[in-house]
């Protein structure tokens, strides 16, 4: 249904499908426009942002006027903001736009039931449902810690600003989700803030003063993902290597194979070897860290060609690491710097470098399509796919300075959240070239609107190895449910988490617990974090090593369950991991964070706390039956027992799966 303005003696209301979405009064207004310079710092990924607000204007005098809403001040009459309206399906667009260019700050309330539940805001880690809190969304490094109240955050904030905050993430998207069965986007890469700590109140913080609000309602909740997944993009389906067995996660230079013969001998099921130093390592005081030179590296892994084939004829896939930047001491960099493929200073011509840690590196510009181009076929296409690799991952994306000169002349405040998009593309494209979209694939820890069609797979990124609230195992199913219910259908993380700092070390019961939480995600990934030495790994122990071979195959024979889920997506855009409001639609469920659906026919309850044999279980409407023992369970609260390798998960009595499920729980439940 159109937008339809009602307009009053003191203001005017503005509806869409007959709900009032902002109310405008010269006394209260609800937009505001302003006059702004940021003020920031950036340290290796990590920012630090305040505004320095010079002009708030409130837009107190109005007037309908050719199909849309002119608004100024009554002391600034010259300068004219307009509300004009479009319909273009899936969504209805309310767009902002100012007469003045100087002006660049939006301020805008919108309305909303006191009751109503907010989700999504991309990747959000600390907390699932928004209520109650304020989201920037600046795509950026997450922290360490992220919790502003421990020794662990402190230290890292101290240390270059890298202790994060509940709402840091590398994967923000200014869309918003409500439990009245519409979403909210908006249109921009400008930095934005979204402010929900008021009841009643949608607070919007924009810094631009050209923005479309989005609008899209349905008759459901998944309805509404579809139709976000339609705007959005949609991920080919995850090859089948990538979801009938694990893929594990080594960077032991000639080492490597040798162990790895020895985790395969387990019994693990294991589809792929994934070797971030393919590369090469540099030593930093951070742990072991790779030199960003995309290109096989023949002193580290001298028979690496022959291996890859040795692994293809088993039916192994060979994955490998890259990220969008080229460390100045590597010949890559030397090649882009001779094509002005780079990124220059703003006050000079010379290429702009970036502090990564111990390590300088230079940024392919990716606004130059003969950049992007080049790095998708030099470096992707000759140097990682014809070479034998079959996935990688895409790291970073979010570290683009704020202070750069781009061959577009894009302002790089706004270049910057749309860096993962360009970066997601660049690999997408590669594969494209090669014709190996359904064989190959690559997953992202950083993204923005946009970047569901072009990165096939996020990752959650590095958490903490541990069980803390902020930043520990929990944290990666928050990620998976926000961002799934943005059109992101394939999430998954590194088994066994990745940072290690500051004597926070793994466990044995934390590697346990991730392998169970491993088996039911779309890919089961291990990976070494970024000490190795210090840390326990697959093969650390008979122990950890048994249990992960076992839950491997587990996750191998949930494969043609997880394949009808990813054609699901594909049709559909719904994620495979989901909240269990998605399909149950009650207050109840609004909250829940630490367990969900796996599809539609599972559920899936690991424990993410420390020093639990137990946990509670919500079980929705109808019956359910608990995958290990065969126990039929009905609606309500359930503590389970859950010892190592049987996860609290319930199947759906009536699930076409159900021979399946079946067949795992007499392979499995002894």
């Amino acid at each position: 249904m159109p937008f339809r303005v009602i307009m009053q003696s003191d203001g005017f209301d503005l509806l869409h499908d007959d709900k009032c979405i902002l109310s405008h009064r010269a006394g209260t207004p609800a937009i505001r426009i302003g006059i702004g310079s940021p003020d920031l710092e950036m340290v290796r990924g990590n920012f630090r942002i305040d505004d320095i607000v010079e002009t708030r204007l409130k837009l107190d005098c109005f007037a309908q006027d050719d199909g849309c809403i002119r608004l100024w001040n009554a002391n600034q009459p010259d300068v004219v903001a307009t509300l004009q309206f479009e319909e273009k399906a899936p969504q209805s667009i309310l767009k902002f736009r100012c007469s003045d260019p100087a002006f660049n700050r939006l301020w805008l309330d919108m309305q909303c039931a006191t009751t109503e539940a907010f989700w999504g805001g991309g990747e959000q880690m600390s907390y699932l449902r928004l209520n109650g809190r304020r989201f920037p969304f600046w795509t950026s490094e997450p922290g360490v810690g992220r919790d502003k109240s421990t020794a662990l955050t402190q230290t890292m904030d101290a240390d270059g600003l890298a202790g994060g905050d509940y709402w840091t993430t590398n994967y923000p998207q200014p869309t918003w989700v409500s439990s009245a069965r519409y979403a909210v986007h908006l249109e921009t890469a400008a930095y934005a803030v979204l402010d929900l700590t008021e009841a009643g109140r949608v607070g919007i913080e924009c810094w631009s003063e050209n923005v479309d609000l989005e609008l899209f309602d349905a008759a459901s909740l998944p309805a509404l993902v579809t139709k976000l997944s339609d705007r959005f993009g949609r991920q080919p389906p995850l090859p089948d290597w990538a979801i009938s067995g694990a893929i594990v996660g080594l960077k032991d230079g000639v080492d490597t194979f040798d162990r790895f013969e020895t985790i395969a001998a387990s019994g693990a099921a294991i589809t792929g070897l994934w070797c971030e130093d393919w590369v090469g390592i540099r030593q930093t005081s951070f742990g072991k860290r790779l030199f960003w030179d995309w290109k096989w590296n023949a002193a580290r892994y001298p028979e690496l060609p022959d291996q890859i084939a040795s692994l293809a004829k088993r039916g192994i896939r060979f994955l490998g690491y890259v990220n969008p930047y080229l460390a100045v001491d590597g010949a890559l960099y030397q090649e882009a710097l001779a094509h002005n493929y780079l990124a220059l200073r703003q006050d000079s011509n010379d290429a702009y470098a970036v502090d990564f840690g111990e390590f300088d590196a230079g940024v392919v510009d990716f606004t130059n399509p003969d950049a992007a181009n080049w790095f998708a076929d030099r470096i992707i296409g000759q140097e990682m796919l014809d070479f034998g690799l079959s996935g990688w991952m895409a790291d970073f994306g979010e570290y683009l300075p704020t202070d750069v000169r781009l061959f577009d002349g894009s302002d790089p405040m706004e270049a910057h959240n749309r860096w993962p998009v360009l970066w997601a593309k660049v690999n997408a494209d590669a594969i494209a070239s090669r014709g190996k979209t359904h064989d190959a694939t690559f997953f992202m820890r950083a993204g923005f609107s946009g970047v569901q069609g072009h990165c096939p797979l996020l990752w959650a990124g590095d958490q903490c190895v541990d069980f803390t609230r902020h930043d520990g195992i929990n944290t990666v199913i928050t990620a998976a449910l926000s961002s799934g219910l943005l059109g992101n259908a394939y999430h998954h993380s590194d088994l066994g988490g990745y940072t290690s700092l500051h004597g926070v070390v793994r466990t044995a019961e934390l590697m346990h617990r991730w392998i169970d939480l491993a088996a039911f995600a779309p890919v089961m990934r291990s990976h070494e974090g970024n000490r190795p030495a210090d840390n326990l790994q697959l093969d650390s122990s008979p122990e950890i090593l048994s249990h992960f071979a076992r839950m491997s195959q587990v996750h191998a024979q949930l494969a043609p369950y997880v394949r009808a889920l990813c054609n699901e997506a594909v049709a559909t855009g719904l994620p495979l991991q989901r909240p269990i409001f998605l399909h149950y639609d009650d207050p109840a469920y609004f909250d829940i964070q630490d367990q969900y659906l796996y599809g539609a026919d599972m559920i899936v309850a690991p424990v993410i706390t420390e020093g639990q044999d137990s946990r509670p279980v919500v079980i929705p409407d109808g019956d359910w039956i608990h995958l290990w023992s065969g126990k039929a369970y009905g609606k309500g609260t359930h503590d389970i027992a859950a010892p190592h390798g049987q996860p609290p998960v319930f199947t759906r009595a009536d699930s076409a799966y159900a021979d399946l499920f079946a067949a795992i729980r007499r392979a499995f439940s002894a």
